[in-house]
C-alpha cells in the first residue's frame, strides 16, 4: 500500500490554493516554481477571483477539480485555512501543505486554528506539513513545491528545517558547494507531520543516505527517539540544534511557539538516540560528506601528515580540545617513515614532510601511517608551496586509499581551482576541506557517531536481575503521599522508598526532644549526625538543618537546639516533625545520584561528584533511563571523579561495581515510579568497602494522575519488554521459550534464515535469499520496542539454542497501524507454533492499542491465507499473485484459546 507521505512528497497532482498572478506574492512564486520547470505532474491553481493563473486554467475551489488531488498547497490568510482544509478533506485530497503563517506562533487564536485543522485532518486521514513553512523540494522529480527560487541538484541528503529563512540561505550555500539533496523540507510548526514522521519516511528511502536536521524545538520526544533509534544504525542522522544558550532558548520560544529543553538533556538524549550533534551549518554538511565517503573511525586517535608545521600544530590543538587523541606511532612506523622521508622531516605525529615534500612522499607516508595499529584515522594537510602541485598529490594518495578501513580526511589550504580536491574526492573517496580544523571536527563527530551507535546495542530490561524490587510498596507510599496533597517526602520516607529497590541506606531515628536525641545517640554509638525532619524542607544544609560528627552527649544537646533555632528563623512556617539521629559514616568519596522529569524528555538520571559543592564543580553526567550495568559503567567513566574512584596517587580504589549496581537499581526506581518529579541521593558515599546512601530527597509530581496507561509511557526509551516472555509446549512435547528479540540474537537469526527451505524463504520474503545481508540482520535484531515487537521462539537442540520461528509487528509512526510478518523454521512447522506466535502477537497489539494489523501474503501460501481468514482478516487481491490482508482489532473478537485439530505445515 502506498504510504501517505508519498502523496505529499511524490505527488502526481497538485492544487495550489491561493495561487496568484501578482509577482510579489507567495502564491505567484509557488505557481512559477511548479510550472514550466520539467515537473511531470499536473498543477491546478485555485483562486476565487481568477479564471487563469500564469496561463493555466484556474478553479474556484479544490472541490471543483475533477481529478483526484494528491497534494494541496495552501497559501491563504490563516483565518481561511480551517475551512479550506475541511474542503480538501471532503474532496479526498491525499495530503496538505500549509505555507500560511499566523498559527500557534502568533498566540492563542492561532493555536485554536491549529487545533481545528488537526481535527479535520484526523477525520479525513490527511497528513499535513506546516503551517508557517517555506515548502519542500524534491530535486529528482524536478519538483519545487516552495517559494524558494533555487532548485538544488539531486543528491542523497535529506534536509529538514524548522526555519524557512535558513532554508533559503542553505540553498544558496549548497549551490556554491555543489551539494545535492534527495529532499529539502521546511517543516514549519509541525501541527501534524513532525521530525519522527520524516525520519521514518526518509529512513526507508533508498534515495537518501543521510538525514540532516535544523531543530529549534521538539514537541514529541518519545516518537522522535523511537524513529531516530530505529534508523540511526544504518543511516546517519545529523542535527544542528538551536537554543544551546539560555538566550538562544528564549529566542526559540518566541520563534516557534514551543519550549526548548535543557541543552544538557538534549545532548544526552541525542547521544542515546545514535544521533550526531553539530554546532554549525558547515559541520552539518561536512559530517554528511565525511560519513558518505569514509568508514567510521573505531577510536579517536588521529594521525596527521602535513608539509607545514603550523597547520599541523593547530590541528593537533583543536583535536585535543575537541576530545580526540593524537595517535602515538609504534617504533616500527617511525623506522619506516625514517627510511622513505628526508632527514629534515619529523617522523613522529604530526608527520611534517617539510615544504619541499613531493607527491610520492605524501603517498608513502599515508601508506605507512594507515598500517600503524595505534591510529584510527589520518588527516592529510597540504599547504601551497613552490615545489608541489595538488593534483599530483591527489593522484598518489588515491592509489593508497582503496581497501583501508580507517578514516582518511584531507585539508587543501590553497584557494584557486587547482585546490578543489575533486580528483581525490572522486577517485579516492576522500573528503577535502579548506581548513584542518574542519576536518578535525568531522573526525571527532564521526567517532562520536561510532560511540553513539554502540549505545543503541544496549537494551536494558524492564525487569531487573540480581535484586527484587518491591514496586507495590513503593507505589503505595507515593500514591498515599500524593493523595494527602503533599509535594515531597520526608528523608525517612525517601530512604524507605530506596530500600524497596534494595539500595543501602543509613538508619535514621526520630527524636522529638533533646533527651530522646541523646538516648538515640547513645544507642547508635558516637559520632552521630543530626538532621531536621520536615515534610516542607528538602535541602536541609542550606538552612543549617544538619549537624555532623557530634561526638558527645553535650554536643548532641547543643546541636539539637541549634538546628531547631536555625530552621525556625529560616522557615518559620515549616511543619517540624522532629530531629533525626543517625550514625556518622566515614567514606572517601561523596557522589550524587539523582533524577528529574524534563519537560521534553521525561525522567533524566544525573550522576557525578556530590556533597555540598555539587553546584560549584558541576562534574555531572546525564543519561536517560532505562539503564543496564554496561550503561551504568559508561556513566561513571564519563565523569572527572572517576579518576579518583579508580585510585589516584596512592589513594585506595573504590568499589566501582557497587556504584554501578546503585545506578542500575536507581534506574529501576525511576522507570517504575512516574509519581516522582525529582529525586536526589546526595551524598552516596563510597570507598573500597562499598557504598551507602546518607541522605535522600524526593519531590512528588502533583500532575501525576493514577490511571490505566501504557506501561512506561513517561519514558522516551522503551525498555526490553521482559513481560512478553513465556513458555509454549509444541505438539511433540518440546518446550520453547517465546521472548522479544535482542541485538545479541543476530547469529541465531542468521542461522534460522539461512536454514529455511526455498519455499519457506519464498513465502517469507516473496523471493529467494541465498545470502542474508548484515544490514538485514541488524535491522531485524536491533529494534526499537516502542514501534516494533519481534517475538522469537527459542528452543534447545543438543545443548545449543536455536531459533524455531519469529513473528513481527512493525507499527507506523502513529502507532495505530502495524505490519505483520511471521516465519517458522522448517523443522518446527506443523507443531502449532505458527498459530501460537500469531495469536500471541495479536494479543500484544491489543495491549498496545494498535487498531489495524495488515500484511501481504502470497496466494500460494494457502496455510497462511487460512490462518488469516480464521482470525477475521479481510483479504483483498493485491495483484495476480498476492493478497493484502487486514484485521481491524476494534471489530475483531479475540480468538478462543483452544488447540486446532488440523496439522499446520507452514513457513508463515
Amino acid at each position: 500500500m502506498p504510504r501517505k507521505l508519498d502523496k505529499i512528497f511524490r505527488p502526481k497532482t497538485i492544487a495550489v490554493i491561493g495561487a496568484s498572478n501578482k509577482p510579489e506574492t507567495i502564491g505567484y512564486a509557488l505557481m512559477n516554481n511548479l510550472i514550466g520547470k520539467r515537473y511531470e505532474g499536473i498543477v491546478f491553481p485555485v483562486n476565487l477571483r481568477e479564471t487563469s493563473i500564469q496561463g493555466v486554467k484556474c478553479f474556484k475551489n479544490v472541490g471543483d477539480i475533477s481529478d483526484v488531488v494528491d497534494l494541496a498547497i495552501i497559501a491563504t490568510p490563516a483565518a481561511s485555512v480551517p475551512d479550506i482544509v475541511l474542503e480538501c478533506g471532503k474532496a479526498g485530497v491525499g495530503g496538505v501543505m500549509i505555507i500560511s503563517s499566523g498559527f500557534k506562533e502568533s498566540g492563542k487564536e492561532g493555536a485554536q486554528l491549529s487545533k481545528i485543522i488537526s481535527k479535520t485532518a484526523q477525520k479525513y486521514g490527511m497528513r499535513i506539513v506546516g503551517p508557517n513553512c517555506l515548502g519542500f523540494i524534491n530535486p529528482a522529480l524536478k519538483l519545487n513545491a516552495s517559494f524558494a527560487g533555487r532548485m538544488p541538484k539531486p543528491g542523497k541528503i535529506a534536509f529538514i528545517s524548522q526555519s524557512g529563512a535558513l532554508c533559503t540561505a542553505i540553498l544558496e550555500w549548497a549551490k556554491s558547494q555543489n551539494v545535492g539533496f534527495s529532499h529539502f523540507v521546511s517543516i514549519g510548526d509541525m501541527i501534524d507531520v513532525g521530525f519522527h514522521d520524516l525520519i521514518d519516511y526518509f529512513g526507508r528511502s533508498s534515495h537518501t543516505s543521510s538525514i540532516l536536521i535544523y531543530m529549534e524545538s521538539l514537541s514529541d520526544a518519545r516518537k522522535f527517539m523511537s524513529a531516530a533509534r530505529a534508523f540511526a544504525r544504518t543511516k546517519p542522522i545529523i542535527i544542528l540544534k538551536a537554543g544551546r544558550s539560555r538566550e538562544g532558548a528564549k529566542a526559540t520560544l518566541s520563534h516557534t511557539g514551543s519550549l526548548a529543553g535543557n541543552d544538557a538533556v538534549f545532548e544526552a538524549a541525542l547521544k542515546r538516540a545514535g544521533v550526531i550533534r553539530v554546532e554549525t551549518i558547515s559541520q552539518l554538511f561536512n559530517c554528511a560528506q565525511g560519513l558518505a565517503l569514509q568508514p567510521r573511525p573505531r577510536g579517536n586517535r588521529l594521525a596527521i601528515i602535513t608539509n607545514a608545521g603550523g597547520p599541523g600544530i593547530l590541528a593537533t590543538d583543536h583535536l585535543i580540545h575537541q576530545g580526540g587523541e593524537l595517535a602515538v606511532f609504534s617504533q616500527e612506523t617511525i623506522d619506516k617513515l625514517e627510511k622513505v622521508l628526508p632527514s629534515s622531516s619529523n617522523y613522529s605525529n604530526p608527520v611534517d614532510l617539510m615544504g619541499d615534500a613531493n607527491a610520492k612522499q605524501y603517498g608513502k607516508a599515508l601508506k605507512i601511517c594507515l598500517a600503524d595499529p595505534n591510529s584510527d584515522g589520518i588527516l592529510v594537510i597540504l599547504t601551497p608551496q613552490a615545489l608541489i602541485h595538488p593534483k599530483e598529490v591527489e593522484r598518489e594518495l588515491a592509489k593508497v586509499t582503496h581497501g583501508t578501513t580507517k578514516t582518511i580526511l584531507a585539508s587543501w589550504m590553497g584557494d584557486d581551482q587547482n585546490w578543489s580536491g575533486k580528483y581525490l574526492m572522486k577517485k579516492g573517496k576522500v573528503p577535502v576541506y579548506h581548513f584542518p580544523e574542519s576536518a578535525v571536527d568531522v573526525f571527532v563527530k564521526m567517532y562520536s557517531y561510532t560511540r553513539n551507535i554502540e549505545l543503541l546495542y544496549e537494551t536494558p530490561s524492564n525487569i531487573p536481575k540480581e535484586f527484587t524490587p518491591n514496586t507495590e510498596a513503593a507505589h503505595e507510599l507515593l500514591d498515599q503521599s500524593l493523595a494527602a496533597g503533599r509535594s515531597q517526602l520526608t528523608e525517612i520516607e525517601a530512604k524507605q522508598l530506596l530500600t524497596y529497590y534494595d539500595m543501602p541506606i543509613t538508619e535514621s531515628k526520630l527524636a522529638s526532644t533533646e533527651d530522646e536525641a541523646v538516648a538515640l545517640a547513645l544507642e547508635l554509638g558516637f559520632p552521630v549526625v543530626l538532621k531536621i525532619l520536615s515534610p516542607d524542607i528538602g535541602l536541609k544544609t542550606d538552612i543549617s538543618g544538619v549537624s555532623l560528627n557530634r561526638k558527645s552527649e553535650a554536643e548532641v544537646r547543643t546541636a539539637y537546639g541549634q538546628i531547631l533555632d536555625s530552621v525556625a528563623e529560616a522557615r518559620p512556617k515549616a511543619k517540624i516533625l522532629g530531629v533525626t539521629v543517625e550514625r556518622m559514616i566515614f567514606k572517601h568519596h561523596e557522589l550524587l545520584i539523582g533524577a528529574k522529569k524534563d519537560l521534553i524528555f521525561g525522567p533524566v538520571i544525573v550522576f557525578g561528584m556530590g556533597g555540598v559543592a555539587v553546584e560549584i564543580f558541576k562534574d555531572l553526567t546525564l543519561e536517560l533511563p532505562p539503564l543496564n550495568m554496561a550503561l551504568a559503567e559508561k556513566i561513571i567513566k564519563s565523569t572527572k571523579i572517576f579518576g579518583l574512584l579508580e585510585g589516584y596517587r596512592g589513594m585506595p580504589k573504590s568499589d566501582i561495581r557497587a556504584i554501578q549496581f546503585a545506578l542500575y537499581k536507581f534506574a529501576f526506581l525511576v522507570i517504575e515510579c512516574p509519581q516522582i518529579r525529582e529525586i536526589d541521593i546526595n551524598p552516596f558515599v563510597v570507598d573500597g568497602g562499598g557504598g551507602i546512601v546518607l541522605d535522600a530527597y524526593v519531590i512528588l509530581d502533583r500532575s501525576y494522575h493514577k490511571k490505566e496507561i501504557r506501561p512506561y509511557s513517561h519514558l522516551v526509551i522503551s525498555p526490553y519488554p521482559k513481560q512478553y516472555e513465556t513458555i509454549f509446549t509444541l505438539r511433540d512435547g518440546q518446550k520453547t521459550k517465546l521472548r522479544p528479540i535482542r541485538p545479541e540474537d543476530e547469529p541465531l537469526e542468521e542461522e534460522m534464515l539461512l536454514s529455511l527451505s526455498k519455499q519457506s524463504q519464498y513465502f517469507r520474503f516473496f523471493g529467494f535469499k541465498p545470502n542474508i545481508s548484515k544490514e538485514l540482520l541488524k535491522r531485524s535484531t536491533q529494534i526499537d520496542y516502542d514501534r516494533e515487537i519481534a517475538i522469537i521462539a527459542e528452543i534447545e537442540v543438543k545443548k545449543q539454542m536455536k531459533m524455531a520461528g519469529e513473528v513481527r509487528l512493525l507499527a507506523e509512526a502513529n502507532n495505530r497501524e502495524a505490519e505483520f510478518a511471521i516465519v517458522v523454521a522448517d523443522p518446527w512447522q506443523g507443531q502449532g507454533l505458527g498459530n501460537k506466535l500469531t495469536d500471541y502477537v495479536i494479543n500484544i497489539a491489543r495491549q498496545r492499542n494498535i487498531q489495524i494489523i495488515y500484511a501481504n501474503v502470497l496466494a500460494a501460501n494457502k496455510v497462511m491465507v487460512h490462518m488469516f481468514r480464521k482470525r477475521g482478516f479481510t483479504l483483498e487481491t493485491f495483484d495476480l499473485m498476492s493478497y493484502y490482508a487486514r484485521l481491524d482489532l476494534n471489530n475483531a473478537k479475540p480468538r478462543p484459546r483452544r488447540r486446532s485439530k488440523r496439522k499446520i505445515s507452514t513457513s508463515q
